[in-house]
């Protein structure tokens, strides 16, 4: 894996935690303006800048991605984001109660992106990536991380461990209860070398911002007659955790309507493709079986295991997709069907009862989460997942590490 140390844009240590947000796909658009109500600096301002504008205001006109720029150079004026005196790598903790992981936050290349070395296991939906692509191109920074994991290194794990023992640059506690400590690295060949030792890894979260990253990048490379391959814009922001470390929680699916059918006759298509029972637990407790809330009660759907070897077709998602979601429910693209929402399993249940008891969603789906070693064996395969079919848990922050792509040449 190519890395190199990049000079950071980031807050000063004070303002740190007022800075930081979740990152733009995880809030709506009503969560994403109640969060930065009254907060000045949050840096919601700069990823979802559409909360600035009226609720009628669409969220992909152009004026939002000004905004958004705008936005960005304000806050580097006033000096809540200020420019690292050095290139840098950084190490990034997560705490969330017992669960601890850490990350190295760097830049990677598009070469490694767009010739397979680092892995995906999921499609983009065009109008997100259109949406991301805009929003990098005119801010003219990643302005989130995209997550990726790895095969655990130990010199890798030794060099992260050694960093820790140091004072960190950002130590704070999130609204949400998660700790987030980040450390500077400066003296870099070690790592670099380390990662060296790295020969692939795999995109975990963050399919839009790595998709929407190489896009830029190939646009300035074909408006810059002497692109060589070394500019800023051909790096992008990433965060390399190891795989042992990460926790995968549940994707939930929610659908609007019962495709014509009423309750019973619905209950009645599911029995005729999966083994139904009533159930007080709305969680699966194993793989191989989905919970299904529906007319106030939630049941168990469960099926034969599929004896082939095909990395994808025996994910629970993927079965759900095949025996239910396409033939019963008419969902055969996920990706771009408006009748299907996906729920984060941090939400919990009592989420999926709420939108179905609300009349949001006729139905819900709660999942037994995909493990880290599916993942790979998929993206290994050149295959791909049914979309939102994992949920990595904590979520990074955005806005305390930015990487700029750097002067423009040309007309993007």
């Amino acid at each position: 894996m190519k890395i190199k140390p990049f000079v950071a844009v980031r807050p000063p240590k004070e303002k740190a935690a007022q800075i930081a947000s979740p990152p733009y796909d995880v809030v709506d658009r009503e969560e994403a303006a109640a969060l930065a109500e009254g907060n000045p600096l949050s840096f919601l301002r700069i990823v979802r800048s559409e909360i600035e504008f009226p609720p009628e205001q669409d969220a992909y006109d152009e004026a939002v991605y000004r905004r958004a720029a705008e936005n960005f150079e304000q806050f580097k004026k006033t000096g809540w984001l200020q420019s690292a005196e050095r290139p840098a790598l950084y190490v990034y903790r997560l705490q969330q109660g017992e669960h601890q992981q850490c990350g190295v936050v760097t830049v990677c290349h598009i070469e490694d992106y767009d010739e397979g070395r680092i892995k995906r296991h999921e499609r983009t939906r065009k109008p997100t990536e259109d949406d991301r692509t805009r929003h990098v191109d005119t801010v003219n920074a990643n302005t989130g991380p995209v997550f990726l994991t790895y095969r655990d290194q130990p010199t890798v794990d030794r060099l992260v461990a050694d960093v820790q023992t140091r004072e960190p640059l950002y130590d704070f506690d999130a609204p949400d209860g998660v700790r987030h400590t980040v450390w500077e690295v400066s003296d870099t060949d070690a790592w670099v070398t380390a990662f060296d030792g790295i020969t692939e890894s795999y995109v975990a979260d963050g399919h839009h911002r790595a998709a929407s990253a190489a896009r830029v990048a190939r646009l300035r490379r074909d408006a810059d007659p002497h692109s060589t391959g070394a500019e800023d814009y051909n790096w992008f922001l990433t965060v390399f955790f190891p795989a042992g470390q990460l926790r995968i929680l549940p994707y939930n699916r929610c659908v609007k309507d019962l495709n014509g059918k009423d309750p019973d006759a619905f209950l009645s298509a599911v029995r005729d493709r999966f083994d139904v029972q009533a159930t007080d637990t709305p969680e699966p407790a194993e793989p191989g079986v989905v919970c299904m809330f529906l007319d106030g009660n939630w049941y168990s759907l469960r099926w034969d295991a599929d004896a082939s070897d095909d990395p994808v077709a025996g994910l629970d998602v993927s079965v759900l997709q095949d025996r239910l979601l396409a033939p019963v429910l008419g969902i055969e693209d996920p990706r771009n069907n408006p009748r299907i929402e996906f729920v984060g399993g941090v939400r919990g249940t009592k989420e999926l009862e709420r939108r179905v008891r609300e009349g949001r969603a006729a139905v819900a789906f709660s999942m037994y989460p995909v493990r880290v070693d599916q993942l790979m064996a998929v993206a290994d395969a050149g295959r791909i997942m049914p979309p939102k079919s994992t949920w990595f848990e904590p979520k990074l922050k955005s806005g305390l590490l930015v990487h700029e792509l750097g002067p423009i040449t040309g007309k993007t």
